[in-house]
């Protein structure tokens, strides 16, 4: 083979990389994890020794074909004296809390090596993308390209971080430590980490999700998105619209109701002033260092005028806000202009940077964005009309559009005091909570509302009407109603709800007053459950391209806001290439995404690894804007190619999803039915409270947690193989690889499949095969993996998944290495749990211990799992 001097650059770079994960992870782990296993923890003495010896059991057992419980039944008869019950329980819990710290220890190392294994200047970094607008000269371009375009990034409270703040604390301070090779602060790290408990007595409140967030926000994005801004004026300083903040933050604890019954008016509230106090306090630190540098006459006046103004709003006790962002940028616009005037510019760097992070963050630190689920909206809709009969008799006859229509002509509120119920008062109280967050920290402290399971355009006029009835004056909704399409056939019938809510009249009104603008979310985690991988991201992307098309016919400007999860099968991965992938076929206007649970601590979680994915992001959105020509696009063949392997695909997956046992498989064999109990989030692991669990009221995070713990990944690979095979069999192979080459979307699309199938590991529950009700499926799904390993190796020309990223296939190999034991006791416990409910061979006690074993195990399996696949 030959290859170019580009290919040999790009091999010589991924060995390079390679070699320094070797240097910094690989060989600092063990090297800490020696030390980690001498450490005189509370409890959990003396289990290092054992847990490796454990390990090579599960490794021998795994290959001899045995199951989970003839592994650890036999581990304890050979190492241990133990013989009751409650010592086995109680080793395996020790071993377990080790395990956990294993993972801890590894996350901590990889963070601390992320500038050195990362080429942060490299292919798809800020500075990449300055180098290649002055090589193309197309400076001009750049003006006009970035004048609205901006990355928003939005934090979730979605419960896939299993790390309690305390922890997500030691991580960040062992990785300072790492990095300077302090020993005896990491020793006392490793201490601390041994005697901290990692499991919640209760869950967390909405407010408890948001504080944990909002640490991530001062420690980590203040810091990040300001560096990230500074580079970028300093390359093009008349580049950028000073008001347009091309980094935005966006916040959902405190705001998202879908679901969850413990999102309150008062909480909403609460958080959005926490959110202010914390931007506040950011800005006094900064001024406290400014004030070191900045002793010139004027200049220091002027700077303790403005600390005094932070001081005061953040320590006087019930000191009513009296400034915001306008009064902080023209009071460190007079600072900046008297340095440049009349000190030599000495320092103006400092007050340059604090603008850039006014410009960005405002008041509001990142704006706080209301979620409900439709058919709540009907009930309150419901419920109004029941007290003050506004809807006419016969509208439960009326069409989509005839609803649609009569509910965006409503133009009085009501007066609903004490004759509501306490759910809906609570709903109207939450419209008009926007209008208080507004007051107190910008328009930009709050301003979305998105409507989840959005199935009707009626759905977005309910919203309309119930912020008209919560006292918005009609025409002056400062908000955007924002409707999230979820599954399959609500993407597809996308186009023709937006097309009744741009004919609407009054719509068009409010779309006129926030500028022409309409946000639509598209969420990735419903839609994989309900279609499968391949069939949920091409039907995301068709949907796109309609609706940029839609959109542009109505000239209006459509922003699309991607629902994105951690792993591939929740829209995870390889983001930015999507990014990068779209073509001009679809908007372009802003890269807005979902950051939630390990995808906030892998991919965000230090100030390095935070500005190289906001780099990675800007550089994808900014590059498809100014350097996409029609080559990116798929021609009318291609799609229709496309269109056959989805079909193919969803038709696989269907027949898994559409089995009788199905849902019962994951109930028997994953801890789908514990998740609730790992007290990571505040809100419940399905919809309504039915007895018996139906897949459409499981929610995709547990869903897909589920199979993560199982090993088996369903959501990230099922009916890819079968497509494959299929197109290859009607004689579209070589098309087939012709668009793969050719194709970043499709390319990255089975980049991430690759991500999710290499954490598949099938010897751990082969002993389910020959199951009387479930042994059918597990045999479809493992036989399904190995064709889709098969035919995507087939399609790449690789030898091995994930081939393309050595370092982040040595991390997954080395992270699944950690926690195999942890999987084998997990399935050892749900056994245990099983077979006392077929033969009651354990006290009650016991069963409950089993079933604490089977949750707790959970935590370090998610956690393993933080490098989104």
């Amino acid at each position: 083979m030959l290859y170019s001097p580009l290919n040999i650059a790009k091999m010589s770079s991924k060995n390079s990389a390679l070699q320094q994960f070797n240097n910094l992870v690989s060989t600092k782990f063990q090297l800490y994890n020696s030390l980690f296993t001498s450490l005189p923890f509370h409890k959990i003495e003396n289990t290092g020794i054992l847990i490796s010896l454990l390990l090579l059991s599960c490794q021998d057992g795994f290959d001899k074909e045995k199951s989970p419980e003839e592994i650890i039944d036999s581990f304890i008869q050979k190492q241990t004296n133990f013989t009751t019950e409650q010592e086995k329980i109680d080793l395996l819990f020790k071993f377990v809390q080790y395990i956990e710290r294993q993972v801890v220890l590894f996350d901590a190392i990889e963070d601390a090596a992320f500038s050195g294994v990362n080429d942060l200047n490299g292919v798809g970094s800020l500075k990449q993308l300055i180098i290649k607008i002055n090589e193309q000269q197309v400076e001009d371009k750049l003006i006009d390209a970035i004048k609205d375009f901006k990355i928003r990034l939005v934090l979730t409270a979605h419960p896939t971080q299993f790390y309690p703040n305390n922890i997500l604390g030691i991580i960040d301070d062992l990785s300072t430590a790492i990095n300077k090779n302090n020993e005896g602060q990491i020793f006392s790290y490793l201490n601390q980490l041994g005697k901290t408990p990692f499991f919640n007595k209760k869950k967390p409140t909405p407010y408890d999700e948001a504080n944990g967030l909002i640490w991530y926000l001062e420690n980590v994005f203040y810091q990040a998105s300001g560096k990230v801004i500074s580079n970028f004026k300093m390359a093009f300083p008349n580049a950028i619209n000073n008001n347009n903040a091309i980094i935005c933050m966006g916040f959902w604890p405190g705001g998202d109701r879908d679901g969850n019954p413990f999102v309150t008016t008062e909480s909403t509230l609460k958080v959005a002033n926490a959110l202010r106090g914390s931007i506040i306090k950011c800005y006094y630190q900064d001024v406290r260092k400014m004030k070191k540098r900045l002793t010139f006459k004027v200049v220091d006046a002027a700077l303790a005028e403005v600390e005094n103004k932070l001081f005061n709003n953040l320590f006087v006790p019930n000191y009513i806000l009296d400034f915001n962002s306008e009064y902080l940028l023209q009071s460190l616009g007079f600072i900046k202009q008297t340095l440049i005037q009349e000190h030599g510019s000495l320092y103006v760097d400092l007050v340059e940077n604090l603008i850039n992070k006014v410009e960005l963050f405002g008041l509001h630190f990142a704006t706080l964005d209301l979620r409900q689920e439709s058919g709540m909206h009907s009930t309150v809709i419901n419920d109004l009309n029941e007290a003050f009969s506004f809807l006419p008799i016969d509208y439960n006859t009326y069409s989509d559009e005839q609803k649609t229509a009569y509910l965006f002509s409503l133009k009085q509120p009501i007066n609903t005091t004490n004759q509501l119920g306490v759910f809906a008062q609570e709903t109207l109280e939450s419209f008009k909570a926007i209008q208080s967050i507004q007051q107190q920290n910008g328009e930009l402290g709050c301003n979305r509302y998105i409507i989840s399971m959005c199935h009707k355009a009626f759905h977005v006029a309910e919203v309309h009407a119930l912020f008209v009835c919560a006292g918005w004056q009609y025409g002056c909704i400062n908000a955007d109603i924002v409707p999230l399409f979820e599954t399959i056939q609500d993407l597809e019938q996308a186009v023709y709800i937006i097309t009744i809510l741009y004919q609407n009249p009054t719509y068009k009104e409010h779309l006129k007053t926030r500028n022409n603008k309409q946000t639509i979310m598209l969420g990735f985690s419903d839609g994989t459950k309900d279609g499968g991988y391949i069939t949920a991201n091409w039907s995301i992307y068709k949907a796109k391209q309609q609706l940029t098309q839609l959109s542009t016919l109505y000239d209006i400007d459509v922003v699309f806001f991607d629902g994105r999860g951690g792993p591939p099968a929740r829209g995870g991965g390889k983001t930015h290439k999507f990014y990068a992938s779209l073509g001009n076929r679809i908007s372009d206007k802003e890269v807005q995404l979902t950051i939630q649970g390990q995808t906030i601590s892998s991919n965000f979680g230090t100030v390095h690894s935070a500005q190289y994915n906001i780099e990675q992001l800007i550089n994808a959105g900014v590059s498809n804007k100014l350097f996409t020509t029609n080559k990116a696009n798929f021609t009318a063949p291609q799609e229709a190619l496309v269109n056959s392997l989805s079909a193919y695909s969803l038709q696989a997956y269907n027949n898994l999803k559409d089995h009788t046992n199905f849902v019962s498989y994951l109930q028997h064999a994953s801890p789908l039915n514990f998740y609730t109990e790992t007290n990571i989030g505040s809100r419940p692991a399905k919809r309504g409270a039915k007895a018996t669990l139906a897949l459409s009221d499981l929610r995709a995070i547990p869903f897909v947690g589920a199979w993560s713990q199982l090993k088996q990944n369903v959501t990230g690979y099922y009916g890819v193989g079968t497509a494959l095979k299929t197109i290859e069999e009607n004689g579209m192979w070589e098309d087939m690889k012709a668009l793969y080459n050719s194709s970043l979307f499709l390319k990255t699309l089975f980049d991430n499949c690759e991500m999710a199938m290499m954490k598949c590991y099938f010897p751990l529950t082969a002993y389910l095969k020959n199951h009387e009700d479930y042994g059918v499926i597990w045999t479809m799904i493992e036989a399904e993996f190995k064709l889709t390993e098969a035919y995507v190796l087939k399609l790449s020309g690789k030898k091995e998944l994930m081939e393309d990223y050595p370092v982040e296939q040595l991390s997954i190999q080395m992270r699944e290495k950690i926690v195999l034991p942890l999987i084998t006791i997990q399935q050892y416990a749900l056994i245990k749990i099983r077979t006392n409910i077929t033969a009651q061979a354990l006290e009650e006690t016991m069963v409950e211990n089993y079933k604490k074993l089977a949750m707790r195990c959970s935590f370090g399996i998610i956690n393993a799992g933080r490098n989104s696949a």
